[in-house]
């Protein structure tokens, strides 16, 4: 197989379902590389706006027993199939880290561009995951608004979950789907008198 050059593989990533994700994941030196990678983002004011969290082991079904918690705490009538989702959302990929941004308020970088700037590190982490033969997605889910959740996964007052990345070996090769049209996308700005 010939070797891609930097675009192509920029063109050939993926978002593989973390429900085809499996083992074996990143070792501790595989993921700390994709972690080095992933932090070379535009980072305004050099503050640093993210975090990482490892969810791996047992500590992923640990937190789908806490989303069962604190879904039937939220609609005790939540229907069997919605908590066993929950149950298993984090049970797939063998490894997730979750993204979390460090917002400094009151800060001359505003916090839009904090934000922007840990969202970024999520996507460079898709690719990375992606460069060292592994496959990822990035999810939100409901869990990633909730103080509740926020609380057990120890964030601060000033802190957001920006993304969950599941990342494992994949199941299926993912497909390929529509993308958008670049060039239509494009407009060019004149000055108007």
């Amino acid at each position: 197989m010939a070797a891609q050059s930097p675009l192509q593989m920029l063109d050939a990533r993926r978002s593989v379902p973390s429900k085809q994700l499996g083992e074996p994941g990143p070792d501790n030196p595989a993921l700390m590389r994709m972690l080095e990678s992933a932090v070379r983002v535009p980072d305004h004011g050099k503050l640093v706006p993210f975090r990482f969290i490892r969810i791996a082991g047992d500590a992923r079904l640990a937190l789908g027993e806490k989303l069962v918690e604190r879904t039937l705490q939220l609609d005790p009538q939540a229907p069997d199939a919605v908590v066993e989702k929950d149950r298993q959302r984090f049970s797939y990929a063998p490894t997730v880290i979750a993204v979390v941004a460090r917002l400094t308020p009151d800060h001359k970088v505003p916090e839009q561009e904090q934000l922007l700037s840990a969202g970024s590190v999520c996507f460079a982490l898709l690719q990375a995951a992606q460069a060292c033969g592994f496959g990822a997605q990035w999810l939100t889910g409901w869990m990633a608004y909730d103080e509740v959740i926020a609380d057990v996964l120890g964030l601060e007052a000033h802190e957001k979950i920006v993304g969950f990345i599941h990342i494992g070996t994949p199941r299926l090769e993912a497909p390929e789907r529509d993308r958008p049209d670049a060039a239509a996308l494009l407009s060019d700005w004149q000055p108007h008198d």
